[in-house]
């Protein structure tokens, strides 16, 4: 019985920025789960390699690829979905970017940039998926926060701006759409080894304060991130609604 509130077979996962990083790592955990996978990407022949290889690895997965912050494109996907008969009933909305920079050096171009791809975007495809899920009466919307969603830190104003909001903007979500089935939770990553991270890593100083500040004394590692994705996905987090779950290795809880 238990195992059957995460099986998520016969469901379908659209997961944003999902051809490397953090959303390569929940669609394939997602797909282990049984789900049928879309993965998302403006870059297309990284996204079609990443179709590729989870094909090979025997799960069924399609690709769509459109830039989040192209509602015109997003409304297209979301229409070549349905006539295609693919029907996402959870959706993981992932696509994100930092900018490092000082705020007296930052450009208003690229606050908003960081803003339309951080947070607009997920409101832009969560009411996407929202207009097909409220008829079906059932639906996940996961939206990827941070710890920044809580704390502030020196040089990322815009990125902590859109992930402040990302935490809010699923509550609206569940504040307006749980009455027709749908639950909408965010989770919040502490600090994770990707791509974006790069420069993080491997700055030794940096290094050392995550793993100073953080009790597991480690970074987190992408893979970490899929169960929590595969509980907010499936049954089992049927009355889960509005919350932010972080998976930080502790950093939250302790001074």
């Amino acid at each position: 019985m238990s195992a059957r509130l995460f099986d998520l077979a016969g469901r379908t996962a659209l997961v944003t920025g999902s051809s490397r990083g953090l959303g390569r790592a929940m669609a394939e955990g997602l797909a282990a789960a049984g789900a049928v996978v879309v993965l998302n990407g403006s870059d297309p022949n990284r996204l079609e390699a990443a179709a590729a290889e989870m094909r090979k690895a025997g799960h069924t997965v399609h690709a769509a690829r459109f830039d989040v912050t192209d509602e015109a494109a997003i409304t297209a996907a979301f229409e070549g979905l349905d006539q295609a008969g693919i029907a996402p009933d959870i959706l993981v909305n992932n696509a994100g970017i930092q900018l490092r920079r000082p705020m007296m050096e930052l450009a208003t171009e690229d606050w908003r940039r960081v803003i339309e791809i951080n947070l607009t975007s997920a409101f832009v495809i969560g009411r996407e998926a929202a207009r097909r899920m409220i008829p079906r009466g059932r639906g996940k919307i996961i939206n990827i926060g941070s710890l920044t969603s809580e704390l502030a830190r020196a040089t990322v104003a815009p990125y902590t701006v859109a992930k402040g909001g990302i935490k809010m903007l699923t509550k609206a979500m569940a504040a307006e759409w749980a009455e027709h089935g749908i639950q909408a939770n965010a989770i919040g990553p502490g600090y994770m080894i990707t791509d974006m991270n790069q420069a993080l890593t491997d700055n030794p100083q940096f290094d050392a304060w995550v793993k100073g500040r953080t009790p597991a004394r480690r970074w987190g590692k992408p893979a970490e991130l899929v169960g929590t994705v595969i509980f907010l996905a499936s049954e089992a987090s049927d009355y889960v609604n509005g919350q932010i779950i972080y998976v930080d290795g502790g950093m939250l809880s302790v001074l």
